[in-house]
């Protein structure tokens, strides 16, 4: 999980001491920090204002100092007692055109009036327009906590986004149209630039490298697989394409990227599936076919999830049952080998020639088991969706592994088994993709939505 930095702001008029008739502190010290380390301890990084925001002025110097922190995610205000929303109104707007989530926290307890402060400060932001998330909960209640967390962590998703660089290699793979993206569109919307590049620069980076580099990949390459792969000329193709990516990650500087494959450098030189495997392995956001909306998922998922992201095909559904198989042509991040495989993948050939006639390494193996999501970006008339499916990833029994493989035709290719939640109706007719992809963890469908809510994106949860 990476790291949310989040600004810290306390407000409250009855402030610096202040009693209130009973000869109790208005301000509650004790709660506030009570309050911040609950953040803390659920791996938030908190950037805090000292002083307690009362005044225009105050205000001023606290959100500006927030607003021109680029290494700030999100804010939280929290009411520490009445305040006068005129005061703190237009500061919270000019924060507010960052695009970066707003919390507004307010603690229950009748001592203090924290929660007219809460209230009145959430009703000017509504008046106006301006987007937010208001929380009443307690520090120590884990599920009003979590949504102050979530926010911020869909928040950062958003700030994470915005001035990265695509590379696509090449163009539409396969024929594909619902994979396409208009640049201006990406720009627009995520703040993200998309860089074309011609797959011949690919290819000439792959033949650069030297014969001693691939071979001292291949020798490294039982970290991850139970053997190692043959030593001639589809392997070292393989590997080259793998090295070559990661000389122009290097040297263009993208921050993701997208290849064609095929029709094109997989018909004439080698299958993408081992660099995109591997890619994938070391955390690097990918796609095949210049997907991006596949990209845009993996993207998000690869921030949230406790394991590599699988993107593979959407291949088999049951409906009674809710089980689906996702099964990638060939790619799959070796570390995801589960004990079918003994925690070890295995290699494989391509082995279609309609798509990449040249061969190529591929990656063999069943996807452990864990809770999740499957989940997958599209677009409706233009205008973003997301469409998300909490899961349960499982392997069959030892005994079955090989007959449920067989059913595709395609046995060598990585399998994923998945149970889903929720309707299986309502994610058949949502759908955008021919492929789904699968990010491991708990919570994640949580801020994946506040992230479509942040970005006025449509969001469906089968």
């Amino acid at each position: 999980m990476y790291k949310v930095r989040v600004g810290f702001i306390v407000y409250g008029v009855h402030k610096d001491g202040l009693l209130d008739p009973a000869g109790t502190p208005f301000i509650d010290d004790e709660l506030i920090a009570k309050s911040k380390q609950s953040l803390i301890d659920q791996g938030l990084e908190l950037k805090v204002h000292d002083t307690i925001v009362a005044t225009k002025a105050e205000a001023v110097e606290a959100f500006n100092s927030m607003r021109h922190d680029d290494s700030i995610d999100a804010l939280v205000l929290f009411s520490g007692t009445w305040v006068w929303s005129s005061n703190m109104l237009a500061t919270v707007r000019e924060f507010a055109k960052t695009g970066k989530g707003i919390v507004i926290w307010t603690h229950p307890g009748s001592q203090g009036w924290r929660p007219v402060g809460g209230f009145v400060l959430h009703a000017a932001l509504k008046e106006i327009g301006i987007k937010h998330r208001f929380v009443y909960g307690a520090a120590d209640d884990p599920e009003e906590l979590m949504k102050i967390v979530r926010y911020c962590q869909a928040s950062s998703l958003a700030n994470r986004l915005n001035l990265s660089t695509i590379c696509s290699f090449g163009g539409r793979g396969m024929g594909q149209n619902c994979g396409v993206a208009d640049p201006s569109q990406w720009t627009s919307k995520f703040g993200v630039d998309i860089d074309s590049r011609d797959t011949l620069e690919l290819l000439e980076a792959a033949k650069s490298i030297p014969d001693d580099e691939v071979e001292e990949l291949r020798l490294s390459l039982t970290k991850w697989f139970d053997e190692l792969p043959p030593k001639n000329d589809v392997t070292a193709r393989s590997l080259r394409l793998y090295l070559g990516m990661k000389r122009l990650r290097e040297r263009i500087g993208f921050d993701f990227y997208t290849v064609q494959s095929f029709p094109g450098i997989g018909d004439l030189y080698s299958a993408t599936c081992f660099m995109q495997s591997m890619m994938l392995e070391e955390g690097q956001a990918t796609s095949t076919l210049s997907d991006f909306n596949t990209l845009l998922t993996v993207i998000l998922l690869n921030w949230l999830s406790t394991e590599r992201i699988y993107y593979g095909d959407f291949q088999h559904v049951d409906k009674k049952s809710k089980e689906i198989k996702i099964i990638g042509d060939g790619t799959i991040p070796p570390s995801l080998a589960g004990t079918y495989n003994q925690g070890k993948a295995s290699f494989g050939e391509h082995g279609i020639p309609t798509e990449g006639s040249a061969g190529g390494l591929s990656v063999n193996l069943v996807a452990k088991e864990g809770p999740g999501v499957v989940a997958m970006f599209g677009r409706e008339q233009g205008e973003f969706q997301l469409v998300v499916a909490k899961c349960k990833v499982f392997e069959p029994p030892k005994d079955q592994v090989q007959k449920r493989r067989d059913e595709c035709g395609i046995p060598f290719w990585p399998h994923a088994f998945v149970t889903l939640d929720g309707d299986m109706d309502r994610l058949l007719e949502s759908w955008t993709s021919e492929y789904a992809c699968l990010g491991y963890g708990e919570g994640i469908a949580e801020v994946l939505r506040d992230f479509c809510e942040i970005m006025d994106i449509k969001f469906i949860e089968a």
